[in-house]
């Protein structure tokens, strides 16, 4: 493991103050700092500068359009941009940056390549994530979305569901049955479809906060190219199982930026309310701040595996577990600190072009809420702590199948939409 940064990277953070300096407004004070609307759409400019400087996809080939650099640049971007409190995207680049074009890079054909990657950073095409299902959510492996091929096209036909700014996505990657007769997990394949075609319709489902983030994705006789399979055919579990890897690996690396400045806010809050003497309130706090430091640690951990050429492997649901639990203990500390004020919504809700766990909120009870709200989905997107638990106590533990899944012909899988 490795504790300190290359002079490299310190040469790149040099880079990104740079940057941040000549293109961050006149008294800039964090995207929290702005309504809604202004936040969305100061978000979307401030991709389109980040991209035109370099800024986006910064360990990626430059061939495909990417920096060369390293996760350690990665990693310094993402500090930085934290400190400013200036987002690293807008929302669906989580699946189109991080999860569909990562997977690309280490799955994909030449050809596939060269015709996605550019277009995903430039940020021309948007992509949503075709995972869960009715009923196959945790058990991923008993989806029913069906694809054949026929002549050079796949057709799908199917159900998707709870997939994140498919609204607003041009493609879909999918996860589809082609192989009917196989074992669950061996007659997958893992297919690029694009959204904006007459068999396909998306269907918004309002949340009870007002936004219509989520989706349902339907396929009747939807079609895209023979070729827009990722990895081989009847192989996708294999190839989705990367995609989450690396999902909750590179979080694993930067989310523990994000804490930790999500962490400070709170205790600027907790001074604020004259409760820096309670000493449930310091123990809580010292708590979360320990946890938020094992999550640096458990980072490093991953980043350095990565640095020396290793796939994301079971430490990435060791991170993923760990922040999404703690995730809640530090949003449920936040609402004690209100008390009884915890049950007005007063304030600003964080907005939707960014993660409510990004830098830059106010602290009202409205962002601090809505962060709560966000902290219970992470138990459960991207694979639940349940899920993570069952991955760990096989895949390191050693143990047998719980029996349901064993009693399941194998089934038992993980989720990964959002």
């Amino acid at each position: 493991m490795e504790f300190g940064y290359p002079p490299e990277a310190e040469e790149f953070r040099d880079r990104v103050r740079a940057f941040l300096a000549t293109n961050l407004p006149e008294g800039w004070r964090g995207i929290g700092s702005l309504a809604a609307d202004e936040a969305e759409a100061f978000t979307r400019d401030w991709r389109d500068r980040l991209f035109r400087a370099g800024l986006l996809g910064v360990s990626w080939p430059a061939e495909y359009g990417g920096g060369g650099l390293t996760k350690i640049e990665q990693v310094v971007l993402m500090e930085e941009l934290a400190q400013a409190g200036a987002p690293w995207g807008i929302r669906n680049d989580t699946f189109s940056v991080k999860m569909v074009g990562n997977t690309l890079l280490r799955a994909g054909t030449e050809e596939q390549k060269h015709r996605f990657l550019p277009k995903i950073l430039s940020g021309e095409e948007k992509w949503c994530q075709g995972y869960s299902e009715p009923g196959a959510g945790s058990d991923l492996a008993s989806l029913r979305t069906r694809a054949f091929l026929d002549g050079d096209e796949w057709v799908l036909d199917g159900q998707k569901i709870w997939t994140s700014m498919a609204h607003e996505a041009d493609w879909i990657f999918v996860l589809a049955r082609t192989d009917p007769d196989a074992p669950p997990h061996r007659g997958i394949s893992f297919l690029l479809v694009p959204l904006r075609q007459p068999g396909i319709e998306v269907r918004p489902i309002p949340a009870m906060n007002g936004d219509s983030e989520f989706n349902e994705v339907f396929f009747t006789g939807a079609r895209t190219a023979a070729d827009n399979v990722v990895g081989k055919v009847n192989a996708g579990w294999q190839v989705a199982m990367t995609l989450l890897g690396y999902e909750r690996g590179e979080e694993a690396a930067t989310n523990p930026v994000l804490f930790r400045n999500e962490l400070d806010r709170l205790r600027d809050l907790v001074r604020e309310r004259g409760l820096d003497t309670d000493p449930l309130v310091r123990q809580r706090l010292a708590d979360c701040y320990a946890r938020v430091e094992v999550m640096r640690f458990l980072g490093y951990r991953v980043l350095t595996g990565y640095l020396r050429g290793r796939p994301p492997g079971p430490e990435s649901s060791i991170s993923k577990l760990y922040w999404s639990e703690y995730h809640k203990k530090v949003t449920d500390l936040s609402l004690d600190v209100f008390g009884a004020a915890a049950m007005v919504a007063q304030g600003r809700r964080p907005p939707r072009a960014y993660r409510t766990d990004d830098p830059g909120s106010p602290n009202s009870t409205a962002s601090w809420l809505g962060t709560l709200y966000n902290a219970v989905a992470g138990t459960i997107y991207a694979g639940s702590s349940q899920v993570q638990r069952n991955i760990l106590g096989e895949t390191v533990l050693g143990l047998p199948k719980e029996p349901a899944a064993a009693g399941r012909a194998g089934k038992g899988g993980t989720t990964g939409s959002h």
